[in-house]
């Protein structure tokens, strides 16, 4: 048991990294957070609404996406 929260404990302000999916994201690398690839915001896994499945990469808000949407590149 003490293992178990030595890893939760371990995954706290650390990145997390993962694959996005249509509806949801797997994760590779635990962590408490990502980065919105827009605006550079933490964003925390529990909060995380807008990803692209294409470039695989986390926005911070529905503004976020549109603008990454709409950005060449």
């Amino acid at each position: 048991m003490r293992h178990k929260a030595a890893m939760l404990m371990s995954s706290k302000n650390k990145v997390a990294r993962l694959h996005y999916l249509a509806n949801n994201f797997r994760i590779l690398t635990a962590g408490d957070h990502v980065v919105c690839a827009v605006t550079g915001q933490a964003i925390a896994l529990e909060e995380l609404r807008y990803w692209s499945v294409a470039k695989q990469e986390p926005y911070a808000s529905a503004e976020a996406s549109t603008r990454a949407a709409l950005s060449k590149g």
